[in-house]
């Protein structure tokens, strides 16, 4: 009897495609209602079939025992648009911009498409700058994101049912002039049970769901000049955009010690001071509220912070969990921020964003993000750096995810979720 049921939505789906693949001219809206006819929205069959029928380029990888999915797009720099644990019926865990794509229209400054882990480049802001021209006030009238890292392709290299490789090299000019020739290789692979408990050196409970994946970020000097503190570096800055939820909260353990060694905890006044009833700093640990519903922003340098977080959203029961590569000796990390700065090489190792209305009351999302950074690359010719980045779903009874925020982190899920 589930073989035949198997066998039914199996056709359906491919009816479904076969009828997206052949509706191009069909109003955004008529494309979204035929997509829930299949999967409700918040779900990754529904996403699948949203991209499909918006003729997204896109590549799923899958893992071979679980029902562990991601879909990863060509198109948008080789990102992870979203997961999911189970399948087409299961949550899909990143955050898509349904309403920028069905538009079909791009905008020459910036286009949110979303995707829980996307590449950027570090610094944002300040004399070396590659989002600012030569001499141009850096207010948000002026900054332009490349549309290397926004809109172009990269090239896919290697392929398997559970990696893919992608490539690219290009040219970007700084802030302050100089032309940086880059080379950029992207690898993601989908993680099995034995390497997501290898990582979390622990053992998953059978009844636990999991999608868990790494990439593998290679930043390469292509010119024949060094990139220095005099002339301009880059970082390599990932961003993961997942969906909030009314009580979902983001949790960064961190170093604990005296200021004078090792600097303030961490940056709350991004965009305004974050309030007090939106982040906490206990003994070794922050939480911050990330339910979209006020822009907010936190960092942690590389002297504070250590190479993992998460977060974890109640009402769904999941576990977000990120890792990230640190260098074991101090590092300099590039400064992001907009106008001038004290110290470009002053910056944070990681990030959380939680969305919400601008002044005018509009929202992009709502979402909120985790970001990693690398340490700056001032690299001679020819010379790499890499960055690593691991993102772990798990979902499930709550005592069974408890003994892994324990075991990792020194704290409970309810500790957790009654931080706010």
């Amino acid at each position: 009897m589930r073989r035949r049921r198997n066998s039914a939505f199996v056709i359906s789906l491919a009816i479904f495609m076969l009828a997206c693949a052949s509706s191009t001219n069909k109003k955004p809206a008529a494309m979204n209602s035929q997509a829930e006819k299949v999967f409700p929205k918040g779900t990754f069959g529904y996403d699948l079939a949203f991209l499909k029928a918006h003729q997204m380029n896109f590549i799923e990888l899958k893992d071979s025992v679980s029902k562990a999915s991601l879909i990863l797009s060509p198109d948008l720099q080789g990102r992870v648009m979203t997961s999911s644990s189970k399948g087409p019926e299961g949550k899909s865990f990143g955050w898509i911009n349904y309403k920028l794509i069905e538009s079909g229209k791009l905008s020459p400054q910036f286009n949110a498409f979303g995707g829980e882990e996307r590449l950027w480049f570090g610094p944002e802001g300040g004399p070396f700058s590659i989002y600012f021209g030569k001499g141009k006030d850096q207010i948000f009238n002026n900054w332009l994101v490349p549309k290397e890292i926004d809109t172009k392709a990269f090239d896919v290299v290697a392929q398997t049912p559970d990696s893919v490789s992608f490539r690219k090299e290009f040219a970007l000019a700084n802030a302050a002039g100089t032309k940086l020739e880059i080379g950029i290789e992207r690898n993601v692979k989908i993680l099995s049970r034995a390497d997501v408990e290898n990582d979390l050196q622990l053992s998953l409970d059978p009844l636990l769901n999991f999608v868990a994946y790494q990439s593998e970020n290679i930043l390469t000097n292509k010119g024949k000049e060094t990139w220095t503190e005099k002339s301009g570096f880059l970082s390599i800055w990932l961003l993961s955009m997942f969906n909030p939820s009314e009580k979902g909260v983001v949790f960064i353990p961190f170093k604990t010690g005296e200021e004078a060694e090792l600097g303030k905890i961490v940056t709350d006044d991004y965009f305004g001071k974050v309030p007090a009833d939106r982040l906490i700093v206990n003994d070794g640990v922050l939480f911050f509220k990330t339910d979209g519903k006020h822009r907010s922003k936190i960092g942690l340098s590389p002297k504070r912070s250590l190479p993992y977080c998460g977060s974890y959203d109640p009402e769904n029961k999941v576990l977000t969990l990120l890792w990230f590569s640190k260098p074991e000796q101090p590092a300099k990390y590039v400064n992001s921020k907009w106008g001038k700065q004290d110290d470009p090489l002053s910056g944070d190792a990681v990030n959380s964003y939680n969305d919400g209305p601008v002044a005018d009351g509009s929202i992009m999302g709502p979402f909120y993000e985790i970001e990693s950074s690398s340490p700056a690359a001032l690299l001679a010719s020819g010379e790499k750096i890499t960055h690593k980045q691991r993102i772990f779903h798990i979902s499930g009874d709550e005592a069974q995810l408890s003994q892994i925020t324990q075991k990792l982190f020194h704290i409970s899920i309810s500790e957790i979720e009654q931080a706010f």
